[in-house]
């Protein structure tokens, strides 16, 4: 939802609450407990922000890390085994390019 990514991405706190308020204008009315959720653990989730941007960034991209890694895992384990680590190094390699 790029509606959310608005909150999430802002660059302050305080544009974070105005997207807050902007999703929950547009979308409360069709997922109100997905907003009553994000309202009620608001002080934890924004605490998010005191973190500089490249860090909040890291964050939230965690799951595409996690999808290579996955990834990674699923070509693996296929595997028998590797001769050496470089073996393992050049396959991992071949995946991503």
């Amino acid at each position: 939802m790029a509606d959310l990514k608005c909150v999430y991405k802002a660059a302050t706190l305080n544009a974070a609450e105005s997207a807050l308020d902007e999703l929950e204008n547009k979308w409360g009315g069709k997922y109100p407990m997905v907003i009553k959720s994000w309202r009620s653990k608001w002080l934890t989730l924004s605490a998010y922000f005191k973190y500089p941007d490249y860090v909040r960034k890291a964050i939230y991209t965690t799951n595409s890390v996690e999808a290579v890694h996955r990834q990674f895992r699923k070509l693996t384990k296929t595997k028998g085994g590797f001769a050496n680590e470089n073996s393992l190094l050049k396959l991992l390699y071949a995946l991503v390019y």
